[in-house]
């Protein structure tokens, strides 16, 4: 085991000049966009050029429900594309860009760890080419000229009370979750209540993630709904004449960005919506590009295959037609054991008996994905302490599911320590001879659809919802949007929405408490139990350790 930092390793690395990044991707250096000497955009009209070409394997990253002690999803996923490289599939990996607020909140960066990275960590942890920025300017420039249509005269017959569009921030701050606007007197605009979420739960995100083209960014920017009328009918961004503007701020972000892992080979790092309370999954650009340009592509979803794996099959893979031909669920010893009942502060003491109680999370997301007529792999993301037995008994437990199971040592090895993982996944990935299946239909009413995924996918005995949200959904359903797939909003902590129940938890209920419809994105986002679109720091954050010395160099980053 290596004894350096995750951000030592990074420094230390020698990485390989961009262009040479771009090479191994089929592209000359000038078919991209140059950030400095280690980060670059791919244009529009390159990827044009890729349109037409074949698809490779698309390999999906999943993981067990998250605990404490971490999966490690991120990590393997880069493991297992330099692993795939190293077997002679031509393979880059596509992940989602870290937002600000986890990386100043609780969980750091996410970038990788030990020697499976991708870089430059820093700059893809703090503010890397801009995106996130200009998706919070896009997304602000429209709650701008929402209130500055309010103040002069309201011409659209804005209901104040139902207007649907706050602001975002690329931060944790509850302080902002519910705000009064307009309280500057008669030239203030008007005052009403409203709200910020954190950008990564911003309907342009999800939009930006899914658009395939600048004029698809347009036409969906458009469909944005941004509150209604006193009689229930939408106002949409459109109609506020701000998509144009917005699509501009937007163009350049929209260009999925080029980086490397630290074997040197490409890496697609673009968009971030999180899978808790959004669609979590990167930019389709960046998704169709690697298997346009690669054998192979290695892609990850959001927090548990309830959550990010579910979403990318029921909406991403809905709109797109994309069809993974393998997934790969990340689990620890420890994450189980802590499952089965272990105590944080024993985890790394060996105890098969919670091990096997604890699988009983991994059974459900395995026999969730099977659903989906997926072929899945158990990566066993090997961790100091992990004991032989508790790596066969893991085996065993996934064996009798007819899923294989690998121990991967990516994080002290890098791509030599997932070979086998790599492996038993390109053999699943080429075999793959069932046929890929949504949960559900398009033609399902929207609450069936939620309680589809809450009954089938978490275990629950049924949804439960008021009056009040089920004449919501009946409205939405008149509005036209009956079709669209649904984006749960749910704890990432728990198969149900109580995020202290661990394991694979039975006879509990979904409380949907609200619901409301992401046109742009083309579905319908249903909060449940006490989910957060702004989350807030805890008690001691990771910026109380993140610093600058005197050379310039960021500390405490991880």
């Amino acid at each position: 085991m290596h004894s350096l930092s995750d951000l030592e390793i990074a420094r230390r690395a020698k990485t390989l000049p961009i262009t040479r990044i771009a090479e191994k991707c089929g592209l000359a250096p000038g078919q991209i966009e140059c950030f400095g000497q280690n980060k670059a955009k791919i244009p529009f009209d390159v990827l044009e050029q890729c349109r037409n070409k074949p698809d490779g394997k698309l390999i999906l990253v999943t993981a067990v429900s998250p605990t404490p002690a971490g999966e490690g999803k991120t990590t393997t996923s880069i493991g297992l594309a330099d692993a795939l490289n190293r077997i002679g599939k031509k393979t880059i990996v596509a992940l989602r860009e870290p937002s600000l607020g986890p990386c100043f909140g609780i969980k750091g960066g996410a970038a990788g760890g030990g020697y499976a990275q991708v870089v430059p960590m820093e700059d893809i942890n703090l503010h890397f080419t801009g995106d996130f920025h200009a998706i919070t300017a896009a997304h602000n420039l429209l709650s701008a000229m929402l209130d500055n249509h309010l103040h002069f005269g309201n011409v659209l017959r804005f209901d104040t009370r139902r207007i649907v569009w706050g602001r975002v921030l690329d931060l944790n701050d509850r302080a902002l979750r519910k705000v009064n606007v307009g309280l500057g007197g008669m030239t203030g605009g008007v005052p009403r209540e409203s709200h910020f979420d954190i950008t990564v739960a911003s309907e342009i995100m999800a939009i930006f993630c899914l658009s395939q083209s600048p004029a698809e960014l347009k036409e969906r920017l458009g469909k944005i709904i941004t509150g209604y009328t006193p009689e229930g009918e939408p106002v949409t961004c459109a109609q506020l004449k701000c998509h144009g503007a917005m699509a501009a701020l937007l163009k350049d972000a929209l260009k999925p960005n080029l980086v490397q892992t630290l074997e040197g080979n490409p890496a697609l790092v673009h968009g971030g919506p999180f899978a808790n309370i959004a669609h979590g999954c990167n930019s389709v650009l960046a998704t169709k590009f690697a298997m346009r340009t690669a054998d192979y592509t290695v892609t990850e979803a959001g927090f548990g295959a309830d959550l990010g794996a579910q979403k990318f099959l029921d909406i991403k893979c809905r709109q797109t037609g994309l069809k993974p031909n393998a997934v790969v669920i990340v689990a620890t010893v420890r994450a189980l054991k802590y499952h089965g009942g272990v105590d944080l502060k024993e985890l790394t003491l060996p105890n098969l008996q919670a091990l096997d109680a604890g699988f009983a999370n991994l059974r459900k997301h395995i026999e969730n994905l099977q659903l989906y007529g997926v072929p899945a792999v158990v990566a066993v993301n090997s961790f100091p302490g992990d004991t032989d037995e508790e790596i066969a008994l893991l085996a065993k437990r996934s064996g009798e599911l007819g899923v294989k199971a690998a121990r991967a040592d990516h994080w002290a090895k890098g791509g030599a320590g997932a070979e086998e993982l790599a492996k038993l996944t390109a053999e699943a990935a080429e075999n793959n001879a069932e046929g890929f299946r949504f949960l559900y239909p398009d033609e399902m009413p929207l609450l069936e659809k939620a309680e589809t995924v809450a009954k089938k996918i978490y275990g629950a005995d049924k949804i439960a919802a008021d009056k009040k949200v089920r004449e919501k959904f009946e409205h939405l359903e008149k509005l036209g949007f009956g079709k669209l797939p649904v984006c749960m909003a749910k704890t990432q902590y728990s198969l149900s929405a109580d995020p202290a129940l661990r394991n694979c938890p039975s006879g509990f209920e979904i409380p949907v408490r609200d619901v409301k419809i992401s046109a742009g994105a083309g579905f319908a986002v249903v909060l449940t139990g006490e989910m957060m679109t702004m989350p807030g720091l805890s008690r001691s954050p990771a910026a109380e350790r993140i610093d600058i010395d005197e050379a310039g160099q960021i500390t405490g980053l991880f």
